[in-house]
């Protein structure tokens, strides 16, 4: 949903002047999608450039710089991701922090998915594959946010436990969720360390791949490719929540997975113990910040987990 312009253009020039030229003037502002706090829009300058702008009034907003590392860090890996122009932490003298990177031309996969034949939509999911194993290749010694804390943690279930733990503690008390339900997550909570083991190490994952984060285009050959991957929430994680969450929301489908897979194969745990644990999380933290829209595919997921208590 679009939020309401109320910043002023002096403001926005002000920004975009020292990456686009002095003599460059603002020529069209466009809402785009964006967070609850921040405002997001596509800023056209009469010289013809274009950039995005992720702008926090009123606020020190430190989530910019953490975005910035993130994205410079996948782009040395070889991921499309939007360049960085420019990033500012709000201060006294001026009360505001801001992101200004690359406009990436393109369409999300549910559009492309609309204007793709079966085919090319067989080879642009193929493509997101190959994308998502560069990323995973990389390793770390620890499980973490890529944020700048210094918090991290030796085992992957209590890392992911942590990362739930907030969401978990506002939830466990709420009416929306059946008492034998809340009971069941709580003693499931309890048991992560049991029920994610896995032999793998911390790996690099963007945390956030569903369609409107993948931006895809045709080449000139008209082979359709993913162009960006935009807003990461990057941890070193276990990679198999990251293909989870894909497969949750329909982000992936049977070419990507046969792909991931030919390099990646995914252990029979995942598929009957660990996906459909990771897939009630994700859920349960949609109800937490969306509402009642996911609470029936949340408790379908709680009831398939509830043999593992």
């Amino acid at each position: 949903m679009s939020q309401e312009m109320d910043i002023s253009w002096p403001l926005l020039r002000e920004i975009a002047r020292p990456w686009a030229g002095d003599n460059a003037e603002l020529a069209e502002v466009k809402p785009l999608h964006g967070g609850a706090i921040s405002t997001t829009v596509a800023l056209s300058m009469s010289n013809g450039k274009k950039a995005v702008l992720k702008l926090t009034q009123h606020r020190v907003d430190r989530s910019y710089l953490h975005e910035s590392k993130q994205l410079t860090m996948m782009r040395h890996l070889g991921i499309p991701v939007p360049k960085i122009y420019d990033c500012a932490i709000g201060s006294l003298e001026k009360p505001f922090s801001y992101l200004l990177m690359e406009f990436v031309e393109g369409v999300d996969l549910h559009e492309a998915r609309e204007m793709c034949s079966p085919e090319q939509y067989d080879e642009l999911q193929t493509h997101l594959a190959e994308l998502l194993l560069r990323l995973h290749q990389t390793t770390g010694e620890r499980y973490m946010r890529v944020n700048g804390e210094s918090l991290s943690f030796d085992t992957w279930p209590a890392f992911y436990r942590q990362v739930f733990d907030p969401i978990w503690t506002d939830m466990k008390d709420s009416k929306e969720i059946p008492l034998k339900s809340r009971r069941m997550i709580g003693k499931l909570h309890e048991r992560l360390d049991k029920v994610l083991a896995h032999q793998d190490c911390p790996r690099l994952t963007h945390w956030d791949v569903w369609a409107t984060n993948v931006l895809a285009r045709p080449d000139a050959h008209g082979h359709w490719r993913v162009v960006s991957l935009l807003d990461p929430n990057c941890k070193f994680a276990h990679v198999e929540a990251e293909i989870a969450y894909m497969e949750l929301f329909h982000t992936t489908t049977p070419a990507f997975m046969k792909a991931y897979q030919q390099e990646r194969k995914l252990e029979a745990e995942y598929h009957a113990v660990r996906k459909p644990v990771y897939q009630m999380y994700s859920l349960l933290d949609h109800v937490h910040f969306f509402g009642e829209h996911y609470l029936r595919p949340f408790l379908t997921a709680v009831d398939e987990v509830s043999h593992l208590v």
